[in-house]
């Protein structure tokens, strides 16, 4: 896999955005593959409104993020109300987010993250357009990729270090289960564990460590009032899909 962007590639146009969304999608397009089957990607036609990329084999839908110098905590998207109707419809799309070096052109990091970790949450609602500007009275958003678990956020390359082939596919199908029917306020419950999870930092952690987390998750659910029953209901949810395993009484370990 090359780590450099084609900047010949992109000599016919004079727009910088044109020139990197060029540059960046031919790159996907020639060393990204499908991390739900591991077959070749294709890119659609232009200006398709849902997606840049699928896979023929799963048909998998992905769309392109690109940001110079590092990616940060959030990434401009476009209309919020779209966004939020994507969110519970068949037709999200995985995302891909590509962060390059604006002066060697090198890729630093390639992210792929499912659509199945997206919920409202992650989604910020931006100020609308002033009365004077040409979509006056339009809202955008940003994902906040600083609300989404580790485990969604899936590197082919980290810090200009590639992952391998293997780990990538694991990694995608460690978190599938997120995929079946579920309603958002479900699906919710299960990565906001999953959050309280990463914040241990700990791979082997107790059911005493999620509980330091009872006041976070009932500010995020204020309508239920037997937090601790619920945690210990996820950490069995996320057992029986093999997400974690019991090592004993009140204690789990990440698989």
């Amino acid at each position: 896999m090359l780590l450099n962007l084609n900047s010949f590639i992109a000599d016919g146009y004079n727009s910088n955005s044109q020139k990197m969304r060029v540059l960046t999608e031919h790159w996907v397009d020639k060393n990204i593959f499908c991390p739900n089957c591991g077959n070749a990607i294709v890119s659609y036609e232009n200006n398709r409104p849902v997606a840049d990329f699928y896979c023929s084999i799963c048909k998998e839908d992905y769309e392109l993020k690109s940001k110079k110098n590092n990616i940060g905590n959030k990434i401009v998207d476009g209309a919020y109300s779209t966004m939020i109707e994507r969110l519970q419809s068949d037709t999200n799309p995985n995302f891909f987010f590509l962060n390059y070096d604006k002066n060697s052109f090198d890729v630093v990091n390639f992210i792929v993250i499912p659509k199945h970790f997206f919920v409202p949450v992650n989604i910020e609602k931006r100020k609308p357009l002033s009365q004077t500007a040409r979509r006056a009275g339009w809202v955008g958003c940003n994902i906040l990729l600083n609300t989404i678990p580790n485990s969604g956020k899936i590197f082919y390359i980290q810090n200009k270090q590639l992952q391998s082939k293997e780990h990538i596919l694991k990694s995608w199908n460690k978190t599938k289960f997120l995929k079946e029917s579920m309603n958002i306020d479900a699906k919710g419950w299960l990565l906001d564990i999953i959050s309280c999870i990463d914040k241990t930092k700990k791979t082997d952690f107790t059911l005493q460590d999620i509980y330091r987390f009872e006041n976070f998750l009932k500010i995020k659910h204020p309508d239920n009032n037997n937090i601790q029953a619920k945690i210990r209901q996820q950490l069995q949810i996320l057992r029986d899909k093999n997400f974690l395993k019991f090592t004993e009484r009140g204690k789990y370990e990440l698989v």
